[in-house]
């Protein structure tokens, strides 16, 4: 049995890095910082006591006669990936929903490659399970997503993230004295604004629409060089930090139309005339979670403000994508698989 511990993300600023078509053109970077909350996987070799070939338990749960049937993509993808046809039994678990901007789906992808590999009896360097992750689900998939969430949830910490238009992916942490990363995460409230029930449309249109937007993009790229600048400068105001975000913001939402509406733009003025200094929705529009940059003598007047949503406390983590149990079990011989298979064929 092995169970994996991989963070989700949040993303501050980004020019260019949501879709591989736009940075292997143009480069792209993010400054961005995993996070304390959450995915856990549990993956075993499944014995071959039971009426199914595997199962699979997250939102739903899945008994298949063979991987090939599973409906899971990433869990399908990835067993493929990896030339694991043998039976298994995966459970997810996390502490924070899919789908609201927090990097759930890579976090998912990158905690089961892990997983799989130490099932496997092999280990996976930060940089190689980031890079197996992105194959997944730009290749294998044929996803619409860049591969920013790959890395934070491989690496873990407070990094900048280049990505160089012949392919490669530069991973930098932000070197800054830890009373100044302390501070930044006081100004710092996250908000639960619901599901976004139009997230793939948004994407597809914010995909249409990215190579009409390069001005846009190249200020969004722009912006990562003066945060990285603020935080690392303790000369700066951090509150410069804030009026930053705030700016992203702007650009962000302008990118199409159905990034924001008239709930999230309300959403977003109530927090800044209870004092924060700038903020961004997380997700993809129209839902997810929304940050707020927030002085710390306003956050509680912050917090009564929006009290009809979840503020979600967090902190920065260093700390990527681990194993955090490792039980190698014993392996049944494969003859008492396909005997397995042939028994309940006959009761079927």
């Amino acid at each position: 049995m092995v169970i994996t511990s991989t963070p989700l993300r949040v993303s501050f600023f980004g020019g260019g890095t949501d879709y591989p078509v736009w940075y292997r053109e143009y480069g792209g970077s993010v400054l961005s910082t995993a996070i304390n909350k959450r995915c856990y996987i549990t993956c075993r070799q499944l014995p071959p006591f039971f009426e199914y070939h595997s199962r699979i338990s997250y939102s739903k749960v899945e008994n298949v006669s063979t991987n090939d049937a599973i409906q899971h993509p990433s869990v399908r993808a990835c067993l493929q990936h990896l030339g694991m046809d043998e039976g298994m039994e995966i459970h997810h678990v996390a502490d924070l929903p899919a789908r609201t901007g927090l990097g759930t789906s890579s976090a998912f992808t990158v905690g089961l490659l892990l997983g799989l590999h130490a099932i496997k009896n092999e280990m996976r360097d930060k940089r190689a399970l980031a890079s197996e992750a992105i194959h997944v689900e730009q290749e294998l998939l044929r996803e619409a997503v860049g591969a920013q969430d790959q890395v934070s949830a491989a690496y873990g910490g407070f990094n900048r993230i280049d990505f160089q238009t012949n392919g490669s992916i530069e991973v930098n942490r932000i070197l800054a004295d830890p009373n100044r990363i302390e501070e930044l995460q006081q100004h710092l409230a996250l908000f639960f604004t619901g599901f976004s029930r139009t997230a793939s449309e948004i994407a597809q249109e914010q995909l249409r629409m990215t190579p009409h937007k390069k001005q846009e993009l190249s200020a969004m790229l722009q912006l990562v060089d003066e945060a990285e600048a603020i935080v690392t400068d303790p000369r700066c105001r951090l509150d410069e930090f804030g009026r930053l975000l705030h700016e992203s913001w702007k650009i962000k939402r302008s990118l199409t139309h159905k990034i924001s509406n008239a709930n999230i733009d309300d959403i977003y003025e109530a927090g800044l005339s209870a004092g924060a200094l700038g903020g961004k929705l997380l997700g993809a529009g129209g839902g997810g979670f929304m940050l707020f940059f927030v002085p710390p003598e306003r956050r509680e007047a912050l917090r009564e403000r929006l009290k009809k949503l979840l503020c979600v406390p967090f902190e920065f983590s260093n700390r990527g994508s681990h194993v955090v149990v490792y039980e190698p079990e014993e392996v049944y011989d494969k003859s008492l698989t396909h005997e397995r298979f042939e028994v309940y064929a006959e009761h079927a």
